[in-house]
């Protein structure tokens, strides 16, 4: 079956965009076009430069073009590179996994706690472990919020709980112990060397140990966190980038509604 499309560009142009074999755009359609940028253990040198070129030909980039070099520190240099790639994908056969939630705003969510919970939700959300990053926490759970989206602290019908940082996991559970809490939010910035892995698994690990898995919800989110991976850990849902107060409230919402039918 023929799944192309083909329409008119600004230049009046005939273009054909087929989703069995999406390629990168740039200046005209399927061109292929991309930019990327790494960092090689050479010093910034003309030798450094040809081996980004190298490089870049190695992952399949044709004509590939340093745009940019720069020494990071001793023997270490940044490169951006900008060339063209033949490989598409289909992305007809692309399955992701998602969270199952229907995004309500901070007044829906309110009423869909009234009408189907009759009682404040309590939530805390914290990064765990060695974790000192407090960005994407913050865009959660404080009354501010993020980008428009105003916080879990703001929500009538959700008592919400900040931790801030570096708290182990330890203390994590006790805190959702004494406060009964119905969710748990765990914020995950670092990753070198997949420490994020590390610890959201001990966390679990933890409360299957006590017994507690099944008394939260236990949700996690940060730049490298998918629902799949979220899943795959044993938690209950994961939040990526571009995810704000309204998607997690939401789901904690339904999410418990739907547990308690």
């Amino acid at each position: 079956m023929d799944t192309s499309l083909s329409f008119k560009d600004k230049d009046g142009n005939i273009v054909t965009f087929d989703p069995e074999r999406v390629r990168p755009y740039g200046d005209t359609m399927n061109d292929g076009k991309v930019q990327l940028s790494f960092t090689l253990p050479i010093k910034a040198d003309e030798t450094a430069k040809e081996a980004a070129k190298l490089y870049a030909m190695k992952m399949g980039i044709d004509e590939p073009s340093v745009v940019y070099m720069g020494e990071m520190s001793v023997g270490f240099s940044f490169f951006v590179v900008f060339g063209s790639c033949s490989h598409s994908v289909d992305i007809t056969n692309i399955k992701v996994t998602k969270v199952e939630s229907t995004t309500m705003s901070m007044e829906e969510t309110d009423k869909f706690i009234k009408e189907n919970i009759g009682r404040q939700l309590v939530i805390i959300g914290a990064s765990t472990g060695t974790d000192a990053h407090t960005v994407g926490i913050d865009a959660i759970m404080n009354m501010k919020g993020y980008a428009g989206h105003f916080g879990l602290e703001r929500y009538e019908m959700i008592d919400a709980y900040n931790l801030g940082s570096q708290v182990t996991n330890e203390e994590f559970i006790k805190k959702a112990v004494e406060l009964n809490a119905d969710a748990l939010l765990v914020s995950q910035t670092v990753t070198q060397k997949n420490v994020h892995i590390q610890n959201m698994t001990n966390l679990i690990e933890l409360l299957e140990a006590e017994g507690l898995r099944d008394r939260f919800i236990v949700c996690c989110g940060g730049p490298r966190i998918s629902h799949e991976l979220a899943k795959e850990l044993g938690y209950d849902a994961g939040f990526g980038t571009g995810s704000y107060a309204d998607d997690v409230a939401s789901y904690i919402a339904e999410e418990i509604v739907r547990r308690n039918r």
